[in-house]
């Protein structure tokens, strides 16, 4: 069972989410470039990976474990912003946006994941 990734809307939200995550934290010191810069950017790209690797699944079952994935990824994203801005490497505006995309995210792929049982 194979499905179309770049049709998901929740995967087109991960990606403008990564990006934003990107540019973000370029501002963050140089000394967070292997610790929490890299650790965010990895899950934030976790996110439309794990979509689009689960895509391709053979079994429906199998695509909902990789959106399981991605949705802890959103998770971890979300706590990574919680330190960013308690290190006050973001501002508090910054980090409420987007921790509120990263909950939506992660309520499209709960929505998607409760689709993927009722059709099996």
């Amino acid at each position: 069972m194979k499905h179309n990734y770049r049709q998901l809307d929740v995967w087109r939200r991960a990606i403008d989410f990564v990006t934003e995550i990107y540019r973000l934290s370029q501002k963050f010191p140089k000394e967070e470039q292997f610790g929490l810069t890299s650790q965010i950017r990895r899950a934030a790209v976790s996110i439309s990976l794990n979509i689009a690797e689960g895509s391709g699944a053979s079994s429906n079952a199998e695509f909902v474990r990789f959106l399981e994935i991605a949705r802890r990824s959103a998770y971890e994203v979300m706590t990574a912003l919680e330190i960013a801005e308690k290190l006050k490497y973001l501002l508090p505006n910054e980090k409420e946006k987007l921790t509120k995309e990263a909950d939506e995210i992660s309520a499209m792929l709960t929505g998607l994941i409760k689709s993927m049982h009722h059709s099996r």
